[in-house]
């Protein structure tokens, strides 16, 4: 009898221990963190922001800056699968019509106060910006300022821009997609027109109406002559910017094809009715190009541009124009 409660007691012990031990493990899984929390801890400690070198120095930025604003590169941060907060806007030049963007503008000549009412974590902006533009926007938000080297050069600007955002990867899907839509264009514009010579002229609207030729170094257009082959015409060529044209200058135009784009607005826009007249002038209508009906008119918003998606924009046209 004794023995027999003796090993009741033994076992009830050894129950207890077995208890012990079950209840001590659960307790220590308990306090592990799992998966989710590893992640969330791992996710807390990384770095949120980062130092980088811009324009003017370094500047500290978002790791990955969810509300964007690019004044004038809205083509870059479209192309990168990126929706800007605001869309630069001035109101004589208007908007980039053809990126469709659903964003409120941010008038360039007026306040600041759009641009503040989006509240960007990150402002980039390129050669517009003085130093004091760049410090009334870096009080808005950490704000990056592109190398002034990158002016004339899209896909330099693209992996920039998405080397900032901290999206490398998108902007070698974008190259991927303009190489192939350059080589493309190029081998067509070649077959189409050869070695005749192209000149690109603006149609100045406003209240002094005028036409002005583009360079073949032209941020907008140089990609016509650089990337896609095409000839500058003889006054275009080692110009990077654009001059106005005399009207003795008009008859001299040569070239065998002419570009040609409002400043503003569109073709049939209202305001530009008096500017229209002079492509109705017997001055215009002596011109090589005009008699043969080699003048193409295209459409201002992309190609007052020199950004990735505009510039297939405008290879799109010049296949449309030129093959026949």
């Amino acid at each position: 009898m004794v023995r027999t409660v003796r090993n009741a007691g033994l076992a009830w012990m050894a129950l207890l221990l077995i208890m012990m031990l079950v209840l001590t493990a659960c307790a220590e899984k308990a306090a592990e963190p799992t998966a989710t929390e590893q992640k969330s801890s791992t996710e807390s400690a990384a770095p949120k922001t980062k130092v980088v070198k811009d324009a003017y120095g370094d500047v500290e930025i978002p790791v990955k800056p969810q509300r964007v604003a690019a004044i004038y590169q809205e083509d870059f941060l479209t192309a990168l699968g990126v929706t800007p907060v605001v869309q630069w806007y001035h109101p004589a030049w208007g908007k980039q019509d053809y990126l469709g963007l659903d964003v409120p503008l941010f008038d360039i000549t007026g306040s600041i106060e759009a641009l503040l009412a989006a509240n960007p974590d990150i402002i980039i902006v390129d050669g517009y910006a003085d130093p004091k533009k760049y410090e009334e926007f870096s009080k808005v938000a950490p704000t990056y300022k592109l190398p002034d080297e990158l002016r004339n050069d899209t896909i330099g600007r693209l992996k920039k821009i998405a080397e900032v955002l901290g999206v490398p990867e998108k902007a070698d899907e974008a190259i991927q997609k303009y190489n192939a839509k350059i080589a493309d264009t190029k081998a067509k514009l070649e077959k189409a027109i050869g070695n005749e010579t192209v000149a690109v002229i603006r149609l100045n609207v406003g209240n002094k109406p005028n036409l002005a030729l583009f360079g073949d170094g032209n941020v907008y257009t140089g990609m016509l002559y650089k990337e896609l082959g095409l000839t500058p015409y003889s006054a275009a060529k080692n110009q990077e910017t654009h001059v106005v044209l005399s009207e003795e200058a008009i008859p001299a135009i040569d070239a065998d094809h002419i570009i040609v784009f409002p400043s503003n607005g569109t073709w049939t826009s209202e305001e530009n009715k008096d500017a229209l007249k002079i492509l109705e002038s017997p001055i215009w209508k002596s011109v090589p190009a005009v008699k043969k009906g080699h003048v193409y008119p295209m459409e201002r918003t992309h190609w007052q541009s020199g950004a990735i998606l505009a510039n297939m924009k405008k290879a799109d046209d010049l296949v449309k124009a030129f093959e026949k």
